[in-house]
């Protein structure tokens, strides 16, 4: 069983360790380890606090191991005690301005730090430019008592993926950085990778546990495709085959009586417009005339269930524990803004709880089908993608049959339903997990790394 200890430095320069004698009767240790680094040590049992380790000023240094006064992990394994554990966080786009070393994330990335001390563990922030890959070092950011301060620390235990933008994750040099720390120093990186919404419906499609909630999706071939699916669904979206935040998505609808096309789409400048065509041809030559098809799916259109004439959907985060375990961290109604194609905030969307969508009754049966349709997700797109997934963000609809459909799938999920005052815990509870999850890999990595490790 898992057990923290605080971690006391004694001002001397001995290599020598003194810990609680439970930690010596079953192993000979010769080392100690925090991150990558290691060095070799005497251990001595000490009879006064149970859950203490003492160490030297001196392996203190040689450790780089920064004194927080957190209660950390421990791992016996192959003579060595490890503590730990220690978290990176990669990331781009970094400033020179102290109080926001990472720009208008500043905010985000200091709550996730501050999970530190009811997680047990050491996170930090850094970038390809903070690696100091001849000392195997790194000058990340921590935000430490109320502010960000600056600490050379060994590599660490597990990286946690936070790149901004699918630019960053294609940028060669990050690519480089992902790619070494992977395969030559064997540190498991969890969450990698952006999703591509055509990937993981030909993945999840697979999957029959999983595949009656994908609403019909195809990449972009012609016309008659649209015509196809128009004549059976009424009304269809085209949307970026790797885009985010609703940005280019298009509703097509099909008026029979009319013989009319109407599509809602949101244009440059941010403007949400209703327009109606004779042809598919004269929208596609209007609409999409800039627009490369070949980058974008075409998928079914729902019937929504509506609140106060809008269409809804709802936005559900799901994070892997400390016991590598799925669990529901926050569940959010996004409503449509007036004549927006999507229900994102920056359309005109409003955040509600799901209970002030709800009657009390319905509210229980949706929440948890919601809840049980999201974790069962969750499980499939983790045992059918790459890398190492412990966080996803789902949009998903329900119909006016009360059947579920998944719409989207992210694996960094934006974060703006936490600004309902009355979901700002489970905004809290996200960053818990995301950090407890490290608990589990860095447990995983040293016992078991033949199940973690990207060879």
């Amino acid at each position: 069983m898992r057990k923290r200890y605080t971690i006391e430095i004694a001002a001397t320069s001995k290599l020598v360790v003194s810990c609680p004698h439970e930690l010596l009767q079953d192993t000979v240790l010769k080392k100690i380890a925090f991150g990558s680094s290691s060095i070799e040590v005497d251990f001595v049992p000490h009879s006064k606090n149970k859950n203490t380790i003492v160490i030297s000023k001196e392996i203190q240094k040689l450790l780089l191991f920064p004194d927080f006064a957190i209660k950390l992990y421990v791992f016996v394994d192959q003579h060595v005690l490890t503590i730990g554990p220690l978290v990176g966080i990669f990331t781009a786009g970094f400033t020179p301005f102290p109080i926001r070393p990472v720009g208008d994330r500043t905010n985000f990335f200091a709550k996730l730090l501050s999970v530190k001390t009811s997680v047990g563990a050491i996170p930090f922030v850094f970038g390809e430019q903070h690696i100091n890959w001849e000392k195997g070092s790194i000058n990340g950011y921590f935000f430490h008592d109320n502010s960000w301060q600056t600490f050379e620390v060994p590599f660490p235990h597990v990286i946690y993926d936070r790149l901004p933008n699918r630019k960053s994750e294609r940028n060669p040099k990050l690519v480089k950085v992902k790619e070494t720390l992977q395969h030559d120093y064997l540190i498991p990186w969890y969450n990698p990778g952006f999703f591509s919404k055509l990937d993981i419906y030909e993945r999840l499609q697979q999957d029959q546990s999983v595949s009656f909630l994908l609403p019909e999706t195809h990449p972009f071939s012609s016309f008659s495709l649209i015509e196809n699916m128009l004549s059976q669904y009424g009304h269809i979206y085209i949307k970026p085959i790797n885009g985010s935040l609703g940005l280019g998505v298009h509703q097509i609808l099909y008026d029979r009586s009319e013989d009319e096309y109407y599509c809602r789409y949101q244009d440059r400048e941010g403007v949400n417009r209703l327009r109606k065509f004779s042809s598919l041809e004269g929208m596609f030559q209007t609409v999409f005339a800039n627009r490369n098809l070949d980058k974008m799916i075409v998928q079914q259109g729902i019937h929504l269930l509506r609140h106060e004439q809008r269409p809804f959907d709802f936005r559900i985060h799901t994070n892997k524990d400390d016991a590598g375990v799925w669990h529901v961290t926050a569940l959010a109604a996004k409503i449509a803004g007036s004549g927006s194609v999507t229900t994102h905030t920056r359309s005109g969307g409003e955040i509600k709880t799901i209970a002030e969508i709800f009657q009390p009754e319905e509210c229980h049966f949706y929440t948890e089908k919601l809840e049980k349709t999201a974790l069962l997700l969750s499980e499939s797109i983790a045992n059918n993608m790459e890398g190492i997934i412990a966080e996803i963000g789902f949009d998903l609809g329900i119909d006016k049959h009360g059947d579920i459909w998944l719409f989207e799938a992210n694996s960094k999920p934006g974060r703006s339903i936490f600004s309902h005052p009355e979901l700002k815990e489970f905004d809290q509870l996200t960053c818990k997990l995301s950090m407890a999850f490290a608990v589990f890999l860095t447990e995983q990595s040293i016992y078991h790394p033949e199940d973690v490790i990207i060879w």
